[in-house]
């Protein structure tokens, strides 16, 4: 029924009024003879509306005719009308034919490209892409994305897997993220285990090699912890692929220096909204792109236009908000200023270390000069501080 009522929009149909006596009589014939009707709404007890065809219209004029009803047309409804009701207005055609040819030639360009990754972010990416022939504005047909893979991968050492898909007038790129892989000497190369970063041996063992440290020492980076040969009273002395495991005390330290009296910016609520069109490169600006704020902070947002979830149009949308800022003097006690450099630090130092639960200690050294505090956050952590290192003769 749903599909023959929205045929019915497109070949067009009429909303009657039908008043008489015998209102059932004429329902039950119309239903006998096949003819659609839709929305039926009794307003008295002769009075009856309804919808039907355009090509049935004649059809239930004579049905009336022969039940004794009368009927006048109420509103007329579908495509055939919309044509003739604008057919003298040219200006309107030319303008309907130019959005369909835009639609019609717009189909066969790229208009938006669409970077997926659950990993982090591939900087420069949409460079790359756009120097291997993938960019907005770009002929489909002309897209050979096999040699567009090949050609971003050998430039990035940091993509796995990457992939290309053509969705109407949309490319999606899909991306995963490579892994770094540490340097892995054979089990046939000799080798030294050394000191990746400076700091105190706290427990060491040499599964194979020759300890050259012990527990206490301060040792540099670069310092031999385990050396790859072993010398025997009788064999003299052997080369081996070192192994153990070295653990000792290292230290990250981060500073910052906070001034006491500071100017700082703070947002008033104030906002202005400025719009732009843009046709592909081409920018139409609807209101003046100077704010009437005098300082601010200007946050862009464009929204493309799509017919379907992947038909883009080389047309958007750019909406320039401005929000109005003052500029005021902050005057910090030493505990404020303090605190807020001591976030700061442990945030950063946070970021650094891998493993929280091998933090030992953290040690806060404060200075005070100049309406300034210089603010030192040291953390102690114990590390596994061996990596091979690979002798050469």
């Amino acid at each position: 029924m749903l599909i023959k009522i929205i045929l019915s929009y497109i070949i067009g149909y009429v909303r009657v009024k039908v008043e008489g006596y015998y209102i059932e009589r004429f329902i039950n014939i119309c239903t006998n003879k096949k003819i659609v009707i839709w929305k039926l709404k009794r307003n008295k007890d002769i009075d009856l509306e309804l919808n039907v065809r355009i090509k049935d219209f004649k059809e239930i004029v004579k049905i009336a005719k022969k039940t004794r009803c009368r009927i006048s047309i109420v509103k007329k409804k579908g495509v055939p009308f919309i044509v003739n009701r604008y057919r003298k207005r040219k200006l309107f055609g030319v303008a309907i034919l130019l959005v369909i040819t835009l639609i019609v030639v717009s189909s066969n360009f790229i208009w938006n490209v669409e970077i997926q990754s659950e990993d982090d972010q591939f900087f420069n990416i949409e460079q790359d892409l756009n120097d291997s022939g993938l960019k907005i504005g770009v002929l489909k047909n002309k897209i050979n994305t096999k040699e567009i893979i090949n050609n971003v991968r050998l430039k990035r050492s940091d993509i796995a897997w990457m992939g290309i898909e053509i969705k109407g007038t949309n490319a999606i790129v899909k991306l995963v993220k490579a892994k770094e892989k540490p340097d892995i000497l054979k089990e046939d190369e000799y080798c030294n285990i050394v000191s990746e970063k400076p700091g105190i041996i706290t427990k060491i063992s040499a599964q194979n090699g020759t300890a050259q440290v012990k527990v206490g020492d301060t040792v540099n980076k670069g310092t031999i912890l385990i050396s790859g040969w072993i010398e025997g009273k009788y064999t003299g002395i052997r080369y081996v692929h070192s192994k153990g495991e070295i653990q000792a005390k290292v230290w990250y330290t981060k500073n910052k220096t906070i001034n006491l009296k500071q100017e700082i910016k703070e947002k008033t609520g104030n906002v202005e909204n400025k719009y732009t069109i843009k046709i592909n490169n081409f920018e139409i600006n609807l209101q003046k792109r100077v704010s009437k704020f005098k300082f601010y902070d200007t946050i862009n947002a464009e929204k493309k236009f799509k017919i379907f979830s992947d038909f883009y149009l080389p047309i958007s949308i750019v909406k320039t908000t401005y929000e109005e800022e003052n500029n005021i003097q902050k005057t910090y006690t030493i505990d404020e200023a303090k605190k807020i450099a001591i976030y700061e630090l442990e945030n950063e130092l946070n970021n650094e270390i891998d493993n929280k639960e091998n933090i030992l200690d953290k040690i806060v050294n404060v200075y005070e000069k100049d309406n300034q505090l210089e603010v030192y956050v040291t953390y102690e952590v114990q590390e596994n501080i061996g990596t091979n290192e690979k002798i050469v003769f």
